[in-house]
Formats: structure tokens, sequence, C-alpha cells
């Protein structure tokens, strides 16, 4: 079995939704395929209703409901989009084996297996938690593999903006190519055949970073980075490590001695634009990989080009120092955060960000994105079902970002930003309460993180020794 790219572990949890907030490539995927639908293509009216809907005006409808979507001349991917929308609760419906390969792991058959994504792709959540599940239920022999890149595009050595080098790409470094790879892999294991073992290792993953940070010919800043081979995922030796944050906007190794709160105000008419990401299938909206954490007149929802979106009122920085050594990180991303709104219902969102120091080609340095993730504050007891909060009263919420591996060189410096927001990435929340799939006037919210020696905000990466790949 070869799953490359796919096979939910939970959609719910991972893919379609996240912590609770919906992914809005749904949209674009669904009207993309309505519009190449066999049906489509017989029908002329409802070609022309579908090549007239603009995303990018449909993208700021919140939610879409039957008759009101850009998808509504294609009635089976309406359906599709609402059913997905409005399940916000984690029921029967998310518990199928093909949204689910969690809750049927042990119904798996034991064979030979490989699981291959890549850390700017949707299912690199799905590809880590199968491989991990199944390596200890199977004898497989069972593989994890994980690239650089955006879905699919395992033969490139770059990911939005950002160059990886030349060991970045499988063909001619994993194996001579895609195909041999996969031809050599089932006459090894199934054919008991002599043929290469390209994949020793149960687990081969691309740690990005240490390139020379420079712009490429094309334009692209070299991040770098090297293959790691090792026995589990996460690597074993791998420690995971805390690094909280501070009121003065600093994220150190050490606990804060004083309560203190950071708080901004949450728009829901004036979200955070996603800029790259664990995104496949955006396009026009919004496009995978990692990129300079500033607004463009390309990216979506920017209202000001050439803004940092550390500079916006809404999102909160915190950061290290400039490293004095390399810090290797590779596996999940958890931020355990104390917070508290003044809404009965908002987002908390995450984004781990290496940021490269300025320099002759970047003057402003390159704030680049790592991984990120989202929580619904309804969801914080689980996603059996919605409770809303209490205005003001503080919570305790963890939001599980997508895995990554990262070398961060001495001189940059680890940055967390937090905001409420990853638009449109995901579905804005109102702020109102309303539950998903019901229209509703947003309000604005004022949020907090609270910090200190008894709430501990913090976000945790596991750490690799420094020589390793």
């Amino acid at each position: 079995m070869f799953v490359d790219s796919g096979g939910f572990s939970s959609a719910f949890h991972s893919g379609i939704r996240q912590g609770g907030a919906f992914e809005l490539k749904q949209l674009t995927w669904a009207l993309k395929h309505a519009r190449l639908a066999p049906a489509t293509a017989a029908d002329p009216a409802r070609r022309a209703a579908l090549e007239a809907a603009d995303i990018r005006d449909w993208a700021r409808v919140m939610p879409w409901t039957a008759g009101q979507s850009a998808v509504s001349a294609a009635p089976e991917y309406e359906s599709y989009v609402v059913e997905q929308w409005s399940k916000e609760c984690f029921d029967p419906f998310w518990q199928r084996p093909e949204l689910y390969a969690r809750g049927y792991y042990s119904r798996f058959a034991d064979v030979p297996m490989v699981h291959m994504s890549s850390w700017y792709d949707p299912y690199a959540m799905t590809a880590t938690e199968n491989f991990a599940a199944l390596s200890r239920l199977k004898h497989g022999p069972v593989r994890l593999v994980m690239g650089p890149w955006t879905h699919g595009q395992r033969s490139v050595t770059h990911a939005g903006d950002v160059d990886f080098g030349p060991a970045a790409t499988l063909d001619g470094n994993l194996a001579p190519d895609y195909v041999t790879l996969r031809r050599d892999f089932f006459d090894r294991h199934l054919r008991r055949l002599d043929a290469p073992d390209w994949l020793a290792a149960p687990v081969t993953v691309f740690v990005m970073g240490g390139g020379a940070g420079t712009r490429t010919a094309e334009g692209r800043l070299l991040h770098g980075g090297a293959w790691l081979r090792t026995s589990a995922w996460p690597p074993p030796e791998a420690q995971p490590k805390s690094w909280y944050l501070h009121a003065d906007g600093s994220l150190v190794r050490s606990v804060p001695e004083q309560h203190a709160q950071v708080a901004w105000r949450f728009d829901p008419h004036d979200p955070v634009p996603t800029i790259g990401g664990a995104i496949a299938s955006g396009a026009p909206l919004m496009e995978g990989g990692a990129f300079d954490q500033r607004e463009t007149a390309e990216v979506f929802g920017a209202r000001h080009p050439g803004r940092a979106l550390a500079a916006r009122d809404d999102v909160r920085v915190f950061e290290t120092a400039p490293l004095r050594e390399d810090v290797i990180v590779a596996g999940p991303v958890v931020a355990r955060l104390w917070v508290s709104t003044s809404a009965r219902d908002t987002d908390f969102t995450v984004k781990l960000i290496d940021v490269h120091p300025p320099s002759r080609d970047w003057p402003e340095g390159y704030a680049m994105n790592l991984t990120s993730g989202i929580q619904r504050l309804r969801f914080r007891r689980g996603y059996e079902r919605a409770i809303l909060a209490d205005p003001g009263r503080v919570y305790q919420i963890e939001i599980t970002a997508f895995p990554t591996a990262n070398r961060f060189l001495a001189g940059h410096r680890i940055r967390i930003d937090v905001s409420s927001s990853n638009f449109p990435h995901f579905d804005v929340n109102p702020n109102t309460g309303a539950p998903a799939g019901v229209a509703s006037e947003p309000v604005a919210a004022l949020n907090r993180v609270h910090i200190g020696p008894d709430q501990p905000s913090q976000i945790v990466l596991h750490v690799l020794p420094a020589q390793q790949p």
C-alpha cells in the first residue's frame, strides 16, 4: 500500500476541519470540480452559471447555504460543501472509514505500506498519524516519507517563495524517481525480489533550514535543508521542550514570574489574511507553501501591501532573542494557552515562524512560516458538543498545529504569532456563538492570552540534538 498525500487519519481534525474551524479550500475545490464535471459539460446553462461565479466574492459569504453559493448550479457539489460546513461536531458523519482511519486501524490489512506527504500539505498530520499508529500495530514494514513540498510536488525544490536546495526533491535523492521508488518497494516487499531498499529506515523526513538565506535567481529565499533517517515519528532522539510567552513579546525557556495578559480586538470583518501554509486546491484564493509573512497585492484580503502581518493590531508576536546556536525541531507542534474573550465564542490561532535576520537580499529580514493551527473556543472541552464561553472567564486551550521539521540557524529567531483568524484558510468566526452553517451578524471580540506562573502559556516543540541531520 502506497498512500501519497491522502488517506485521512481524521478529516474532522485535519484536512476538512481543524480545531473546529472549516477549511475553505473545500469551496475552491468544489467550484473547480463542479466546472469540470460531465454534467456541466452537458448543460450549457449550468456551465455558464458556474463560469460566472467569482470565488473571490463568494469566499466572503459566511456560510454557504442551499441556493446561496458559488456552486448552486451544481446541487451535488453544493450539498457536499453545505453539509461539511454545518457538521461542526464530531459525530457519525465524520467517523466513517473514508474520513476517519483512526477509528479503524485494527482493521487495516497487515501489508507493506508507505505513508508519504509534505510539510506544506494538508495531509501532513494524516501521514504522520497513520504511520505512528500503524507502525505500532502492524508488522509491515511501514514507512514514512515527509518532504518540504506542497501537495504532491515531490519533484521541485521549492514550496511557495522558499527554495530548499537540490537535496529537497525525491528524484535523485531518495530514489532515481518516484516511479522507481514505488516499483522497487513493491518488488522488494511483495514479490520478494532483490530490489534496492530506498526506504531502509522506517522514517525519512526532510529537515528544512541550514541554507545561505540568499535570494535565488528566481527570487526565492534559499532556506536549504537535509534528509533525516530515523526509527520512529517523532524521532526518538527529539525531546519536547517548551518556550513560554512573556508579556514583553519575548519567547523564552523560563516560566513568567509575574501575571500579565496581552489583548487584541478581533474584528471578523477584517481577518488576518492567509499567506502560505499547508494548503492544497486553494487557487485562486490562496497558495500553499512558505512565504515571507508580509502582505502583497496578490494576497487575498490584503489591505496594505508591504505591511508585515506582525504589524497588524490583531496579531501578537512572541519571539526569542537571536539564537546563539542552531535549534533543530522535528515533530508535533502544540500550543498550550490560557485565554479569555469578551464574546460567547471566538477563535485562537498560532503560527510558528523562522525569522531570518536582515541581510543584503532581505533588508527587513524574512519571516518564514513553518506551520500553523487554530482552535474554536466552543470546542475547548472536546468536539462532541459545542459549549459557549462565559465572557471574561479564563480557559486553558490546546492548539495542535501541523507537524514540521526545521533547523533554526544561529542568529535566527523562533517566533510565534498569536491571533484569531487565518482567512481564507479557515472560515471566520463571527464571535456570536451561532452554530456552523447558520448566518449571524459578526461582532468584534476583545481576546486575551493570559501569562504567569500558574498560567504558563507556551509552545511545545520537539528538539533534536544539534548535530542532526
